[in-house]
């Protein structure tokens, strides 16, 4: 009964303090393709990712409810870095949706007029003392910084988009109306809070806030305004990256859940070597605040409160112990030895790679070796694609090249009967000067185009595509069924796969060079594929560049099949290997090809806009379609 009378209790004294509107409330995930869109439509960064904000303690007032009930202590910031534009995952602050929607726009064009990176980054080594987690310091002056830096952007905003500015003005009107009232705050916070209420209501008036005193706590978050990204973020990734070059193995179990972001801090691991209790107190018992793994010997033991101990926890702390717990993927990424794995082709390609940060090309970065299929045996087409193979064959067999006549002709084979007529039928009118040919002659209509194939056959090909295939039997079918539409149009094509091990390691597998057949032994190949290590795209796309580039063709087609964004193990992940295999491609263009790339990731609109432009990508939402849609695709992109 207490349980009950409790639960009841809870529920009613949060429902209470609750001052959101969770009727009106906006998701994110419903307007993420949106915010990217109207992000770069205002002239954000094109390279950045949208993505879910971070739940932060903010210190501030709340009221009596709230503080009785024990919530509004966390709120989700947006900022914006270097790589990431963060929004909150839900805005449901006014009653009326449309405004909770305005805010979302806001938010996303003051992100795309923000400061530069260097700025955030700076604001960021300073988040504790802008937020307010620490509210005995003094105001650094990064706070001084992050005040005048949000003014700019909103003078800039309204400046250039006048027609925000009526929206602006609703907007804070109705954000002062939430705050707690002045008179119920210290004269020094009510201070610092009537220079922040100006600065929202005249944007470039106020130069820096009132100092704090050793007990004056924060300000109330301002949701109209861009805060730094988390402190660590910056050094977490960076150790992230160091772990995974120490010990590239799983990490954590994959949780079945929300895409709720967590903030992260690197901590040191504890030199307890022992699961036994030696020191006790009793209220750490009240405390989720320590380490989820607590020395366990069974390091591959599931946590199942794990989930549920960290929507309590303030940050997630991780610890470098060169162990693993439960796996989120198993696999062991030693190399294969000499005797199983594909053969060399050669003494290795050294290949550039970009730096988006230093925007540079780095030369001689990446080491590029080509593979040919070991013990490939030469196969027939499998008995489950014959009758697709006819199929295609049949249809594409029309795309050869064929003898046609030409009327009209000043000389030619033959007479052309319908020219003579016409001519006799003008003189006979008194019509002369028209001058036509009365001849017909036949000529060979010639497809000059050549093809290159480019397959990613990274680690993530080994998933389950459905219930019967992996993603890497589906790209296998492709590149047989493809190779076969081609091979009756007498095209000239190449097929390759790639996946890649750090920048020392891109393996380049041949499959079918151009001046190669493609038979038995080049299907034997396509049959021996399996799946590699990572995918570092842009070293393969520059290598096919440079392949295709040779061929004496008019039109020349880069045709990149891919299940995922670029990553490897070291920096080639998120932005880095984004903006690299984005600057491949501008390479690829500026030689003359036609880059166009095939994916089955269903989140591949968030970073393929960027890669290969709105009309050089398309996404296969289901991957067994891949088979049958290949060959097609490829008619619409050659335009015959």
């Amino acid at each position: 009964m207490e349980e009950y009378i409790g639960g009841i209790w809870h529920r009613f004294i949060t429902r209470a303090a609750d001052r959101r509107f969770p009727e009106a409330a906006v998701q994110l995930a419903d307007m993420e393709k949106t915010a990217g869109i109207l992000f770069r439509a205002f002239g954000g960064d094109a390279g950045l990712k949208v993505t879910h904000a971070a739940d932060t303690a903010h210190g501030s007032r709340r009221s009596l409810l709230q503080r009785i009930a024990g919530s509004g202590e966390k709120t989700a910031h947006a900022a914006v870095d270097g790589e990431t534009l963060r929004l909150p995952p839900e805005i449901a602050l006014f009653p009326e949706q449309k405004h909770n929607r305005d805010l979302y726009l806001w938010l996303i064009a003051l992100a795309a007029h923000a400061a530069t990176p260097d700025v955030g980054r700076d604001l960021s080594r300073q988040f504790d003392e802008i937020v307010g987690l620490k509210p005995n310091l003094q105001p650094a002056p990064q706070e001084t910084l992050w005040l005048q830096t949000n003014q700019q952007s909103t003078l800039a905003v309204l400046e250039r988009f006048p027609g925000l500015a009526s929206r602006y003005a609703r907007l804070v009107q109705a954000i002062i109306a939430q705050r707690v009232p002045l008179t119920k705050m210290r004269p020094e916070e009510a201070a610092r809070e009537s220079a922040l209420r100006q600065a929202l209501l005249e944007p470039g008036s106020v130069s820096s806030l009132p100092p704090a005193l050793p007990k004056t706590r924060p300000l109330q978050p301002v949701p109209l305004w861009l805060y730094p990204s988390p402190a660590d973020a910056a050094k977490a990734a960076t150790a992230a990256n160091k772990d995974a070059e120490d010990n590239p193995e799983g990490g954590g179990k994959e949780e079945v859940g929300t895409k709720k972001r967590y903030a992260a801090e690197r901590a040191d691991t504890p030199e307890s070597k022992s699961g036994m209790l030696l020191a006790f107190r009793a209220e750490s018992l009240l405390s989720w605040g320590e380490y989820i793994k607590v020395d366990r010997h069974t390091d591959e033991d599931e946590n199942p409160d794990a989930a549920e101990a960290a929507e309590d926890m303030e940050f997630l702390s991780v610890a470098r112990d060169g162990k693993t717990v439960a796996s989120k993927v198993r696999f062991d990424l030693d190399l294969p030895s000499d005797a199983e794995d594909d053969t060399p082709l050669g003494d290795g390609i050294s290949l550039p790679e970009w730096d988006w940060k230093k925007r540079q090309l780095k030369p001689d970065y990446c080491r590029l070796q080509i593979m040919g299929a070991r013990n490939a045996v030469p196969v027939d087409v499998p008995e489950r694609l014959s009758r697709s193979v006819k199929r295609l064959r049949s249809q594409f067999a029309a795309l050869q090249p064929t003898r046609r006549w030409l009327k009209g002709q000043a000389d030619g084979a033959e007479l052309d009967v319908d020219a003579c007529v016409r001519l006799a039928a003008d003189r006979a009118a008194g019509v002369h000067g028209v001058s036509m040919g009365a001849y017909q002659a036949q000529v060979r209509q010639e497809r000059d185009m050549a093809c290159l194939v480019l397959a990613d056959l990274s680690l993530s090909t080994d998933a389950h595509a459905n219930d019967h295939q992996k993603v890497i039997d589906v790209i296998r079918d492709s590149l047989m069924l493809f190779a076969e539409a081609l091979a009756a149009t007498g095209d000239r094509f190449g097929l390759y796969g790639f996946s890649s091990l750090r920048r020392g390691n891109v393996r380049f597998h041949e499959i079918k060079t151009f001046d190669g057949r493609f038979d038995a032994e080049a299907r034997g190949r396509i049959a021996a594929l399996k799946p590699g290590y990572y995918t570092r795209m842009g070293a393969a796309i520059r290598h096919a560049t440079s392949l295709l580039q040779k061929q004496p063709s008019a039109l020349r087609v880069l045709l990149i099949l891919s299940d995922g964004k670029p990553n490897d193990l070291d920096q080639y992940e998120g932005r880095y290997g984004i903006e690299d295999t984005r600057m491949a491609v501008l390479e690829a263009h500026k030689a003359g090809l036609k880059p166009f790339c095939v994916t089955i990731d269903r989140e591949g609109a968030a970073y393929l806009p960027h890669l290969f432009g709105p009309a050089g990508y398309t996404i296969i939402r289901k991957p067994e379609e891949l088979p049958a849609r290949l060959p097609l695709l490829y008619a619409q992109l050659t335009g015959r």
